[in-house]
């Protein structure tokens, strides 16, 4: 049965424990009943509850002491409340802590604007040094994880709350640091490329594929200012034309970020708008009162290529 990004997280920081005991769990009071790492390893489960600023000192002087370890909390908690605690410790000093950020987007519905984070990425990308992943589906989650736990660099994950997918296959022996493309059929250079960042951006793409095969898609997990610098030649070559689908506000996303590095191509955004998201409802609710899905995006597709012809 596939996890939701979530719960892939959990169960694989637990296992990553077992034969790495300088790895620590730190949750901010949402790590739920019957959470593995501390089934497994309570002696290194810490819950400090709703104190994420002081979280992120705490996990930073275990750092300093040696131990690897990972705190969790919603994304808007992480990176707006604790945004200047990540800045110091993560950004100046480089500490090698890792921020799961739970509830992504607006992934959290009827939690409401407080809970949702469409700035997060806006913020760590401000931010020199973090590594920023987003990952898709269950095993590019776990990878991820895997990726953090093997590396001494500060991570912000952004992962969703309980959507389950089934991740893109990646080729054997490469690391989610490389871009995943599909599509493109039968074309020297695609009248477009789309460019999915999260999980339901990376399933709007997969979608618009299978039905314009013509259209490539290219698939990034991760989106640190070093990481989408590395990545200019390849989506160069795809299209002249990119549009990024991205769950965010316009505002200091990943697309901003293209438009600068790459002037001479046409850059686009498929985003969450500017409005508060104020509507309750379902994760799908949410996105939907704020444009973002399926049918906004075909049309927004539409109008960039010309219709039918330019496709």
């Amino acid at each position: 049965m596939t996890m939701s990004g979530r719960d892939s997280y959990k169960a694989e920081l637990a296992q990553l424990a077992v034969l790495n005991d300088r790895i620590v769990c730190i949750e901010a009071d949402l790590g739920g009943k019957n959470h593995p790492f501390q089934q497994q390893h309570p002696e290194r489960f810490f819950n400090f509850g709703i104190a994420e600023m002081a979280g992120i000192d705490m996990a930073a002087g275990l750092a300093e002491a040696g131990y690897v370890p990972f705190f969790s909390t919603f994304a808007s908690f992480a990176a707006l409340r604790a945004a200047e605690s990540i800045k110091l410790a993560l950004g100046y000093m480089g500490k090698n802590v890792k921020v799961v950020a739970a509830y992504g987007g607006v992934s959290g519905g009827w939690f409401g604007t407080t809970h949702h984070a469409l700035e997060d990425i806006a913020i760590l990308q401000s931010l020199q040094q973090v590594r920023i992943a987003c990952p898709h589906g269950e095993q590019e989650t776990r990878t991820v994880i895997q990726e953090a736990a093997a590396s001494t660099e500060p991570y912000y994950i952004r992962l969703s709350r309980n959507d389950t997918f089934d991740s893109m296959k990646r080729q054997a022996d490469t690391d989610c640091r490389e871009i995943i493309v599909e599509g493109g059929e039968a074309v020297d250079q695609s009248p477009l490329c789309i460019v999915s960042v999260g999980e339901q951006a990376t399933e709007l793409c997969k979608q618009i594929v299978q039905q314009n095969p013509a259209i490539v898609h290219a698939h990034l997990c991760y989106i640190d200012i070093q990481s989408i610098k590395s990545y200019i030649e390849e989506l160069s070559a795809l299209s002249k034309r990119l549009l990024v689908v991205e769950e965010h506000r316009a505002t200091g996303s990943t697309a901003s970020y293209l438009a600068l590095l790459l002037p001479r191509h046409e850059i686009y955004s498929h985003h969450c708008g500017e409005h508060w998201p104020i509507y309750g409802g379902s994760h799908t609710d949410v996105l939907n009162y704020l444009g973002f899905g399926l049918e906004p995006l075909q049309q927004q597709i539409w109008d960039i290529v010309g219709g039918a012809g330019g496709l």
